[in-house]
C-alpha cells in the first residue's frame, strides 16, 4: 500500500474493467497507472505484471480454482472470482511473493469489499491451491489434444481448434507458446531525418537498453525504462513505437515522391507517418479513420513527428468518397480485424471471440476494400492489412477482393527482406505467424490496378 492506494485493490479495479465493462486491458491499465501516477516503479510493474499475467494464463487459472474449490469459477460473485485469478497467478508464477501474504491480502480484500461472510471459503481455496497446485496434472495430451493446448496455453478451444486444422499442431503449439512471451516494445526510428546512433546515444544516455529487431535496419527493441513519454527520443520525434511487422506494411507499398496515398483505417497513425517518411516529406498522406478521437490520435502522433506531408481527416471507410475516386497512387487498407496477431498484447481478444463477431468482421472488410478499391488509379496499388492470423479474414478476403476488383496480387520479394521470403511472397502475400516469425501475427496483400 502507497498513499492510501492499496495495490492489490488497484489490481482488482482493472480486472473488473476488462473483464465486466469490456475495456481493453492496456487501456484500464494505462487509465488506472496514469490516476495514480505517484506510485513507485516496482509497484506500477506488479500491477502490470498481476493484471497481465492473470489474463493470459485466466483459462489455466480456472482450471486450477475449479481443480480445487467446492463452488466452480463461472459460479462466482465477480469479485470473488477476481480476486481468486489475481491472487491464484501470484501463487503460480510469482516466486517473489509469498503464499501466506498473497492468502492473507486476497482474505483482507474479500473483507473490504463487503463479503465478510466468504473470507473462509477465500482463504480455504487459496491455501489449498499454495500447498498442492504443483502436484495438479494438466489434461491428457494423448486423450484430447486440444483441452490441453487450451489448458497449456490459456487458449479457448474454439481457437485451437481452428488453429490445428489451419496450420497443423507443430505451428500452432509455436503460435500459442508465444502468445505468452513477454515481448519488448519495439520502435521505427526515423532514419531519414536522424542517425542509428543518434537516437541509440539518447536512448541508452537515458539508461534504456536497445537491441535491433529482426528484419528491418532501422528498427530496434527498446527495454528498461519507466514510461516512454518520459524518454527525449520519442518527445523529440525520433521514434514511432509500431511492430516490425507493422512496419513492413510501408516497405511494401513502396511510395515515391509525391505520391497521393490514402490510408483508410490509419489511427494511431504508425503507417501513415511511415510511407509518409519514406518519401521524404514529399506527397501527400491522407490518413483517414472513423471518429474525431481516432483522428486525434493521428494527429497528436503529426504533431510530435513534425511530418509535413501527413493530413488527418475523420471519414468513415465504408462510405463511398466520390471525391477520391480514381485518385490515389496507394491506398492502405489495414481493415478492422479480429486482432488474433497480437493477443500476446491484448490478451483479453481471445475470451471475446464469437463465431457471429468473426462473420461481422469479414463483411466490414469486403466493405471497406470494396470503397478501397474505387480510390487507386489505374496502374496504383492496394495494400490490404491485418494484424490478425485467421484464414477467412486473410486469404480468403484476398481472393474474394481479386474474384470481384480488376487487379491482380504483386510479388513482394523486392520490398521483403530474404528470409521472409516463401512460395506465398512470391505471389503477393505474407502471413506472418507468432512464434513461427518474429513478430506479431500479420497480414499483407499487395494487389495493383489492371
Amino acid at each position: 500500500m502507497t498513499n492510501g492506494i492499496n495495490t492489490r485493490e488497484l489490481i482488482l479495479q482493472i480486472l473488473l474493467e476488462i473483464e465486466e465493462e469490456g475495456k481493453h486491458s492496456h487501456i484500464a491499465i494505462r487509465n488506472a497507472l496514469s490516476k495514480y501516477q505517484f506510485l513507485p516503479r516496482q509497484e506500477r510493474a506488479f500491477i502490470t505484471r498481476v493484471c497481465e499475467g492473470t489474463l493470459e494464463y485466466r483459462i489455466l487459472i480456472d482450471y486450477i480454482i475449479d481443480s480445487y474449490s467446492k463452488v466452480t469459477v463461472d459460479k462466482m460473485k465477480p469479485v470473488i472470482r477476481e480476486i481468486l485469478r489475481s491472487a491464484v497467478y501470484q501463487i503460480k508464477f510469482m516466486d517473489s511473493v509469498p503464499d501466506s501474504a498473497v492468502c492473507n491480502e486476497a482474505v483482507k480484500l474479500a473483507q473490504r469489499k463487503g463479503f465478510y461472510n466468504l473470507k473462509p471459503f477465500v482463504n480455504g481455496v487459496l491455501r489449498t491451491i499454495a500447498r498442492e497446485h504443483k502436484n495438479l496434472q494438466l489434461p491428457s495430451r494423448e486423450k484430447n489434444l486440444v483441452r490441453y493446448l487450451s489448458v497449456r496455453y490459456s487458449m479457448p478451444e474454439t481457437l485451437v481448434n481452428r488453429w490445428l486444422e489451419d496450420y497443423g499442431e507443430e505451428k500452432t503449439e509455436k503460435i500459442l507458446a508465444d502468445f505468452l512471451k513477454e515481448k519488448p516494445v519495439t520502435v521505427r526510428c526515423r532514419t531519414h531525418k536522424y542517425s542509428l546512433e543518434e537516437i541509440y546515444q539518447s536512448l541508452t544516455d537515458q539508461g534504456v537498453e536497445v537491441k535491433p529487431a529482426p528484419y528491418l535496419p532501422y528498427a530496434c527493441e527498446i527495454s528498461n525504462y519507466n514510461h516512454i513519454l518520459a524518454l527525449d527520443a520519442f518527445i523529440q520525434g525520433k521514434i514511432q513505437v509500431q511492430d516490425v511487422s507493422s512496419m513492413l506494411v510501408a516497405e511494401v507499398a513502396d511510395p515515391k515522391k509525391g505520391d497521393y496515398i490514402i490510408d483508410m483505417c490509419a489511427a494511431p497513425g504508425g503507417k501513415s507517418l511511415h510511407v509518409g517518411d519514406k518519401m521524404g516529406d514529399y506527397g501527400t498522406v491522407d490518413a483517414r479513420d472513423v471518429s474525431q478521437q481516432k483522428v486525434d490520435l493521428i494527429e497528436e502522433n503529426i504533431n510530435r513527428l513534425d511530418s509535413i506531408n501527413v493530413q488527418a481527416r475523420v471519414m468513415d471507410a465504408t462510405v463511398f468518397d466520390v471525391d477520391s475516386e480514381l485518385k490515389a497512387d496507394i491506398v492502405l487498407a489495414d481493415v478492422p480485424c479480429s486482432g488474433y496477431g497480437v493477443i500476446g498484447k491484448k490478451p483479453e481478444i481471445k475470451y471475446r471471440v464469437t463465431p457471429q463477431k468473426q462473420e461481422e468482421i469479414v463483411i466490414l472488410q469486403r466493405s471497406i476494400l470494396d470503397r478501397a478499391a474505387e480510390y487507386v488509379k489505374p496502374g496504383g496499388v492496394l495494400v490490404f492489412s491485418t494484424c490478425t492470423i485467421a484464414k477467412e479474414e486473410n486469404e480468403e478476403n484476398m481472393l474474394w477482393f481479386m474474384n470481384n476488383h480488376p487487379f491482380k496480387l504483386e510479388s513482394l520479394d523486392p520490398y521483403l527482406p530474404e528470409e521472409l521470403h516463401s512460395e506465398s511472397t512470391a505471389l503477393g502475400y505474407l502471413q506472418l505467424l507468432p512464434g513461427v516469425h518474429k513478430t506479431d501475427g500479420f497480414f499483407i496483400a499487395k494487389f495493383r490496378r489492371k
